[in-house]
């Protein structure tokens, strides 16, 4: 598995991650012009749409109704505000239709049997929480939460200011462990402002992982990281803004059910 997928367009619609890549999550980017349009099928899995920039309509039809929701996002860009992202449920068709001049955005989704209903999440659906503290703290929006039963996504967003760090300390979610640990892959898709700049993830597992990887990954604008397993610390370079959307599937759904490295839990206690 390729697990940094760097910057690139393919157009209209660019499969960042494909479906089969990882056991749960693929990631679609959208990027369009005004009035232009993505049409699609859930089919047999759950998606979420996070709005990056501009504003856009979304149309879903499913058990007999169909949703509209519109203007859905507006922000500038992703450091300009909150996120608004909208759950699309299984067995249901959907239209994405661009309200701006420029739009973009992620379409994410996981394999689902839920029976639960089309969402927008904007506003006071989103949760912003400042997280850690010196220069590990950074700004975390919670969107796609256990508020909405999906069967398996979670999503929000992660603001890390010049130099601090994020999903500090290091935590992993790749072992059943109730209730401290669930089984849940990841996402990370990366902007950084300004544009040029930096930042770096480490991936690594835990010493007795039989098939263990130590990696480090420069991370820039328009760049996806591919976190299957293992611990997952992220760095934003002095003088740049790092921001990234994080989603999760897995096994279980619990946001927070997350083993932190005991060699830097430590650092929750000074």
């Amino acid at each position: 598995m390729q697990r940094h997928i760097k910057a690139h367009s393919d157009g209209k619609v660019s499969q960042v991650v494909s479906p089969g890549t990882m056991r749960f999550l693929d990631f679609a980017r959208l990027q369009f012009a005004r009035n232009e349009k993505h049409a699609g099928t859930t089919g047999g899995r759950e998606y979420v749409l996070d709005v990056f920039a501009g504003g856009g309509r979304v149309t879903v039809d499913g058990a007999g109704k169909q949703r509209t929701f519109e203007p859905v996002g507006g922000r500038a860009d992703v450091f300009s505000g909150p996120p608004a992202m909208v759950y699309l449920p299984p067995n249901c068709s959907y239209e994405i239709t661009s309200l701006s001049d420029e739009f973009d955005a992620g379409l994410f989704s996981a394999p689902s049997k839920a029976a639960a209903e089309p969402k927008l999440l904007e506003g006071g659906a989103v949760t912003a929480k400042e997280a850690g503290r010196d220069n590990w703290r950074r700004t975390v929006y919670s969107a796609l939460n256990e508020t909405v039963p999906a069967e398996r996504l979670l999503a929000g967003e992660t603001l890390n200011p010049p130099g601090n760090w994020s999903s500090y300390p290091p935590h992993k979610h790749d072992r059943r462990n109730p209730p401290n640990e669930a089984v849940m892959e990841e996402i990370y898709f990366f902007r950084v402002r300004p544009p040029q700049g930096y930042g770096f993830i480490w991936t690594y597992t835990a010493a007795e992982d039989p098939e263990g990887f130590s990696t480090v990954f420069v991370v820039e604008d328009g760049d996806t990281v591919l976190l299957p397993k293992g611990y997952h610390p992220v760095v934003a370079a002095p003088g740049y803004e790092l921001h990234y959307t994080w989603v999760l599937a897995g096994e279980e759904r619990r946001y927070g059910a997350w083993a932190d490295d005991p060699r830097h839990a430590w650092v929750k206690n000074q």
